[in-house]
């Protein structure tokens, strides 16, 4: 065959890769530039989990002084249902004066998605001051939106101080191995950093193995890092698994039936709220300072309200809901009718405002909200506990992050097992479907929000 004649499709070593496409990566693996990023991807596992560590480690300890420590030492069992109105007031009013005046604007605000990657280093300070500025002191977000732009951050000043290649290919590795490492570092596990990946990132082909081999290798790194440093340091960073209240039950008709009644309804609320979010982001893009002190009020009056109206703790109403969803899974039966609805209505208005105007991640409160409606919905007949809130939350996590394969991972990580997975791929798949058919929320991006990566849309 000469070198002008096309060569035909066929199998290469019992695959199915085209020869062109196999020469391609073969010539791309042994190219010593990717090579050298290999290794650099590897070392910046390191430093990335380490910050990225003590980084938890310092939300964790704030956020339990300001919620449980203080008010303990004031003679209040659970914060008092006015506690959030000056903390929240607090982060309205630093991340407001960070996000006009200091470079980077604090990071993306969290409406318009989950972005790997895109944070420079001279945004990074903003980035981190508007996080601490936000979760600690009871914004209805995730730590992951901070934490990937501190990985991909730390990963272009360690490129730069070891004098390694600036180029764009080359920026694209380090930025996106050094979110793999925050990534596996928030979740515990290195799966769902690279499943992660390559949902938001978009790539395929060669460029897949490109960005996945150095993202893969930096965040086992740094899992390694990151959990042996926990053990030998005695410190917590909050702990994602969930001690279910019930053993893993056989599926049977019901449990799938429901699950997809689940997900129809569960992604029709996770739409909504994140279309609310969207509005409160274009609502805060003119006159940011004031508006967004106005819309962490308006979060902190929810939770102040639902403590009012329940009696029960605010704190279930603002941050991620992290612990507060471990808490749920290993007794559900604390939570009446009416607490749950209020919850949903309370935490998801709380959601909406803060995805619009303070900093943080939307995973943990949507994954949150899904466990809360899994557990609303599990009395229904012949509907199990366990299959109800693994359905919650993969159809919660499917709608408000459209990335069913994601989804699918973490919901399995938290439920520690395989055994509820047709439910939660179902439920993962359904939602996602009905949340992309449901009428597209009006959008206005504003200048701190890159558009990148597909939960955009």
């Amino acid at each position: 065959m000469t070198e002008s004649e096309p060569r035909p499709a066929g199998s290469v070593g019992g695959g199915t890769q085209q020869p062109q496409t196999a020469d391609l990566l073969r010539d791309m693996l042994l190219s010593p530039g990717y090579l050298k990023a290999l290794v650099l991807c590897a070392l910046v596992g390191v430093p990335v989990s380490l910050a990225a560590f003590w980084f938890l480690v310092g939300m964790h300890q704030l956020e339990h002084a300001l919620w449980a420590d203080i008010p303990h030492a004031w003679g209040w069992d659970v914060p008092p249902w006015w506690w959030p109105l000056p903390l929240l007031a607090v982060a309205g009013v630093c991340v407001g004066l960070i996000a006009t005046r200091v470079p980077g604007a604090g990071g993306h605000v969290p409406a318009s998605g989950l972005h790997v990657g895109g944070a420079s280093p001279g945004a990074l300070p903003g980035v981190l001051l508007a996080a601490v500025a936000s979760l600690p002191f009871g914004a209805v977000l995730g730590p992951e939106a901070p934490l990937i732009a501190l990985g991909s951050g730390l990963a272009l000043i360690f490129r730069n101080l070891v004098r390694g290649a600036a180029t764009p290919r080359s920026t694209a590795l380090i930025g996106a191995a050094g979110a793999a490492a925050a990534i596996a570092a928030i979740f515990g596990n290195p799966l769902i950093a690279a499943v992660l990946l390559i949902e938001v990132a978009g790539v395929g082909g060669p460029q897949l193995f490109a960005v996945m081999l150095p993202a893969l290798l930096s965040s086992g790194v740094g899992a390694l890092v990151f959990t042996g440093f926990g053990r030998w340091t005695g410190l917590q960073t909050g702990s994602l698994a969930l001690n279910l209240a019930a053993p893993f039950p056989r599926l049977d008709a019901p449990d799938l039936l429901w699950s997809l009644l689940m997900a129809v309804v569960i992604g029709a609320f996770l739409h909504l709220a994140l279309g609310a979010g969207r509005l409160t982001a274009a609502f805060t893009s003119v006159r940011t300072f004031p508006r967004t002190v106005l819309c962490a009020l308006a979060a902190a009056g929810c939770a102040a309200l639902y403590a009012l109206i329940t009696d029960r703790a605010p704190d279930e109403v603002t941050s991620s809901g992290q612990g507060t969803l471990n808490a749920m899974a290993g007794n559900p039966h604390a939570w009446g009718i009416g607490a749950l609805f209020a919850v949903l209505l309370f935490k998801g208005a709380a959601y909406a405002l803060c995805l619009g105007s303070l900093r943080g991640g939307p995973i943990f409160p949507a994954l949150f909200l899904g466990a809360a409606a899994g557990t609303l919905f599990s009395p229904l007949p012949g509907l199990g506990f366990v299959p109800a809130i693994a359905a919650g939350m993969a159809a919660a996590a499917a709608s408000a992050l459209r990335l069913p394969v994601s989804s699918v991972v973490l919901v399995s990580l938290l439920l520690g097992g395989s055994a509820m997975m047709p439910v939660v791929i179902l439920s993962a798949v359904v939602a996602f479907v009905t949340t992309e058919l449901l009428p597209p929320w009006p959008r206005k991006p504003t200048a701190a929000e890159p558009q990148l990566g597909p939960m955009e849309a």
